[in-house]
């Protein structure tokens, strides 16, 4: 914007109701890399995920900046209907609506009531968006294919083409990773796992190929990272009685220590029942680590079919692991996730309107 000759910064504000590792990781680094726009960061902690992602907009009642910004850029964590509801006074500005996840892709745990309620959050605040990005191809099919899904259950009084309506307002701009040097020499042995310690990261799955490795007397190490609760999930505390001589590390580390240990590793996995971009296993990648992936979810659009196995298959987890420790792998290319065409996709998408 220019007003006689004087360049005047775009006001952005940036919504993110659920301020965890990822989501952090991304809007600070959006704050950083563009000082071209003045950014007003609205967030949420990232905990009781299921009343942030209702509850976001009575949250921030009267709590939102006073001055109205030129665009809001807010995640799918973000009731955006009922925010603009609330606050009439947003609702003619421009608004870029980014999906990190979406719930109709999300697995529900056994400890958790399926609900529709997240599902038409996310619906609705698309709707009332301009335009809508995913981190992934994946997660934009899974989103328009779980919409048609829903739509198509429903009793009556659907309008039609919602959709199509959704899918040509609707791109793919990845959040950008920070490539990991190599600064240390690998171990050829290391293997590593750097997710959470959770249901939907299937931990289980890795557990059981490691007892294949141990039982085949394949010589291996460990590196097991991630967050990980007071109350260890049971596939960690196997690991940690059952393979203890194996384990080289076994903590949430700090940043250095992490980036170091993912230059030492040989070989990172996922068992994932979940990912919509896979950013830590980007990152490992990147510092050199030979990725071993479901053949699912946003891998099948990162890595060449060599890398993967079937997903959920521990046997065939093992198999490939055996395979990439004998013998010396070349990792993927993973520099579409962070070179400059990326940069300037954002920069591109932030002037959009």
């Amino acid at each position: 914007m220019i007003l006689r000759g004087i360049k005047i910064k775009k006001n952005i504000w940036l919504l993110s109701a659920y301020r965890s590792d990822s989501h952090a990781a991304w809007a600070d680094w959006l704050v950083a890399n563009f000082k071209q726009f003045n950014w007003s960061k609205v967030e949420l902690s990232g905990r009781h995920f299921r009343w942030r992602i209702r509850g976001n907009p009575l949250s921030w009642l009267n709590k939102l900046p006073e001055n109205n910004p030129d665009l809001i850029l807010a995640t799918s964590m973000v009731d955006l209907a009922t925010l603009k509801g609330l606050n009439p006074r947003l609702v003619n500005i421009p608004c870029l609506y980014y999906f990190h996840e979406n719930q109709f892709a999300y697995p529900i745990s056994k400890h958790q009531l399926e609900s529709i309620e997240p599902k038409m959050v996310q619906l609705y605040g698309a709707l009332s968006a301009d335009l809508c990005f995913f981190n992934s191809a994946f997660n934009q099919s899974s989103f328009l294919q779980g919409v048609d899904n829903l739509l198509n259950k429903l009793p009556d009084e659907v309008p039609p083409h919602i959709v199509e309506l959704l899918a040509q307002k609707s791109q793919v701009l990845p959040v950008v990773i920070q490539p990991i040097k190599q600064t240390q020499e690998k171990n050829k042995k290391l293997i590593l796992w750097n997710h959470r310690w959770e249901y939907d990261k299937a931990p289980e799955i890795f557990y059981q190929a490691l007892l294949i490795l141990k039982e085949r007397k394949i010589e291996f190490q460990l590196a097991l990272l991630g967050s990980r609760h007071i109350q260890k999930s049971p596939a960690l505390q196997q690991i940690e009685t059952e393979l203890d001589p194996y384990i080289l590390y076994n903590a949430k580390v700090s940043k250095t220590d992490y980036q170091k240990i993912l230059s030492q590793s040989a070989l990172v996995v996922s068992t994932a029942i979940h990912e919509f971009q896979g950013l830590s296993m980007l990152e490992a990648v990147s510092a050199g680590a030979v990725p071993v992936v479901p053949n699912d979810l946003c891998y099948q659009e990162q890595y060449p079919e060599f890398y993967r196995y079937p997903a959920g298959d521990y046997g065939a987890l093992a198999d490939k692991l055996e395979a990439f420790l004998s013998k010396e792998i070349i990792p993927p290319v993973v520099d579409a996730w962070y070179n400059s065409d990326i940069i300037k996709n954002w920069q591109k998408t932030l002037n959009l309107l």
